[in-house]
């Protein structure tokens, strides 16, 4: 009896394990395997791509053109996530420090909005932001402006529209190392003589490093590839690279220079999987002595 208990969590084991291992290879590693192949063909106005093999899409990415969007791109997606981890950070630490009878409902009311459909809260941030938004026309009526203010179209748009999104990725890590923070190492500090801002710098922050990288690695490059806030929100003149890949698959029917501008997303992630790999490693090795 007990031989063939073993015998069918092990069958099941193994089932699960091939479901996994199956499901990663033929809808994550295939297709990117095919996107990276699809950025060194050439473009075929018939069949969307075509021999030679060649690296034209590659080079074309050194554009000053295409350069300027990916470098504005960039910027709007840096401040994004600088404007999430500033306003994450302590949110997630308040959170930590709440009685734990509370942390899961406060917990739960940040990821209420995944309820909704992300393309729909886009659209209510824009009647919000509208010259004839409620923002606007609640600022008429208390006085504070005797004109609407333009909000939409702009690149503070897209940025407010990314930040509302994104938010939850960085706190949801943040959160999982503050829990894990030890409160021992905290007052040891504080017996040490250290001041608040020391024990902050020297024991809060190294330790909850990979949290940031792994908040940032959440908010940064899904930033730059989310393109219908740019087009509900900032116009044609707030481009994010996200528009410039869904231009080059559904209007100019450029696959391979799409396909290489998804590989450059995807090699900035690995840049930053490798950086919270370094953190990781790093925080793993130091014992308290070293971070005090």
């Amino acid at each position: 009896m007990a031989g063939s208990s073993l015998t069918s969590k092990g069958a099941f084991r193994t089932v699960t394990l091939w479901l996994i291992w199956g499901w990663l290879l033929i809808f994550a590693l295939l297709p990117n395997i095919l996107v990276i192949a699809v950025s060194f063909l050439t473009r075929d106005t018939s069949d969307f791509i075509s021999l030679p093999v060649t690296i034209d899409s590659y080079l074309r990415l050194l554009d000053p053109l295409y350069f300027e969007v990916f470098a504005h791109s960039l910027w709007m997606a840096g401040i994004t996530t600088v404007l999430c981890l500033l306003l994450g950070y302590p949110f997630a630490w308040l959170v930590s420090r709440v009685h734990l009878r509370w942390q899961p409902l406060l917990m739960l009311l940040l990821i209420l909005p995944f309820w909704t459909n992300s393309l729909v809260r886009v659209y209510a941030l824009k009647l919000l932001l509208a010259t004839n938004g409620l923002i606007n026309k609640a600022l008429l009526a208390i006085g504070i402006i005797e004109t609407p203010i333009n909000m939409l179209y702009t690149q503070g748009a897209v940025i407010v529209g990314l930040t509302y999104l994104l938010f939850p990725f960085m706190v949801l890590p943040l959160y999982a190392v503050f829990t894990d923070l030890r409160d021992d190492m905290l007052l040891a500090s504080q017996d040490l003589g250290a001041s608040r801002r020391q024990t902050f710098w020297h024991i809060v922050l190294p330790l909850t490093t990979p949290g940031i990288i792994s908040g940032v690695l959440l908010v940064l490059l899904p930033a730059m590839g989310m393109f219908y806030v740019a087009d509900i929100l900032g116009g044609s003149r707030n481009l994010l690279v996200g528009n410039i890949i869904k231009n080059q698959f559904l209007d100019a029917r450029d696959w391979p220079f799409g396909a290489a501008a998804s590989v450059l997303l995807t090699l900035a992630m690995a840049v930053l999987l490798l950086a919270y790999r370094a953190s990781s490693k790093r925080i793993g090795k130091t014992d308290f002595n070293e971070v005090a």
